[in-house]
């Protein structure tokens, strides 16, 4: 198992002027007997970013100087490291450029994010949808509306907030089991992270609870944060088979997007994962990259494997030929 062993947090500041350039909360974890510096996600998150400063480079001149004062300085750690690695970096941030995607060494993910920018006119982006999709939408909540006590919300109560999170992670965590697939959303540390979210979000609408519900029953669930005009998806569960007649999951996804697109939200982030349902909604795909170096003579081998990795990457059909020669099953979609 990798051990944590090491939290930190990077400061890069400008030489001339003192200004913060960017701040990047980082961990060293041991694996595979090599010391490995990421971002502190332990590959949860979707996204990884630094947080951008006034004084953050802006074309790769200035990234290289960045990245090159931010390894000599992790060079100069307590314990040392072998191998720098991070993963999911957006190429922008809120419209600027990330100085770590404008680096040499920066490599295609394996993974992209999933984006729908709506514009002012709702109804105008719903008729971009496939026929199909918005006739099935519609038949879906002509479907769950049937019953008089049915209803969409938007949660700001705290204490029923976190009790819907609490239904999220038993929906949730079925779900999964079903499937056979590993789910540790609900250890201990994980499900702290969301409530901790939960309660400490909601009263500023930073943290946006959702749910579908039909009296006391809740049929659906959706967690997701809001900044401004953005909103990204988290969590999202349903009852399972017993409403599967109305798809509850995309259900509460299409009631959530035109709630907050009346209160001004006007890009919606799926994250990542390229579910057939996220398609159906008409996602764009949000480019992500990679990027690792060595720092010890240890870390050289994990660090020239990575970066041919990333070059494999730029040939897509080329990569799915040697993944099907190995034997590598392909990703998992959801319908």
């Amino acid at each position: 198992m990798p051990l944590m062993s090491s939290r930190w947090i990077a400061i890069v500041t400008s030489a001339a002027t003192g200004e913060q350039a960017a701040l990047l909360p980082l961990i060293r974890r041991r694996q595979n007997n090599i010391l490995i510096v990421e971002f502190a996600d332990l590959d949860l998150t979707d996204y990884n970013a630094p947080l951008l400063g006034n004084a953050a480079p802006r074309d790769a001149a200035g990234a290289r100087a960045f990245w090159h004062e931010l390894l000599k300085a992790l060079r100069r750690m307590p314990g040392g490291a072998d191998l720098i690695r991070f993963r999911k970096i957006p190429v922008e941030l809120d419209g600027r450029p990330n100085p770590l995607a404008l680096l040499h060494g920066a490599g295609p993910c394996s993974l992209n994010g999933n984006v729908v920018t709506t514009g002012d006119d709702y109804d105008a982006w719903r008729f971009t949808l496939e026929k199909p999709v918005r006739k099935e939408l519609e038949r879906s909540w002509r479907v769950f509306a049937r019953d008089p006590a049915a209803a969409f919300k938007i949660v700001t109560d705290n204490r029923e907030a976190l009790n819907i999170l609490s239904t999220t992670e038993v929906q949730q965590g079925t779900r999964m089991r079903s499937l056979g697939l590993n789910f540790i959303l609900n250890d201990e540390t994980c499900a702290a992270f969301y409530r901790n979210l939960v309660r400490d979000g909601v009263g500023s609408g930073y943290a946006v609870v959702t749910a579908l519900t039909v009296g006391e029953e809740v049929v659906a669930t959706l967690l997701g944060v809001r900044n401004d005009r953005r909103y990204v998806m988290i969590r999202i569960s349903n009852a399972g088979d017993k409403w599967s007649n109305c798809s509850p999951g995309r259900l509460i996804i299409e009631r959530t997007m035109a709630a907050l697109h009346r209160d001004g939200v006007r890009e919606f982030d799926f994250s990542v994962g390229n579910y057939a349902y996220k398609r159906r909604f008409g996602v764009a795909r949000l480019a992500l990259v990679d990027l690792s170096a060595a720092l010890s003579w240890r870390g050289l081998p994990y660090a020239l494997r990575d970066r041919a990795v990333h070059e494999l990457r730029r040939y897509p059909q080329l990569s799915a030929c040697l993944k099907r020669a190995l034997g590598k099953p392909p990703s998992r979609e959801e319908n």
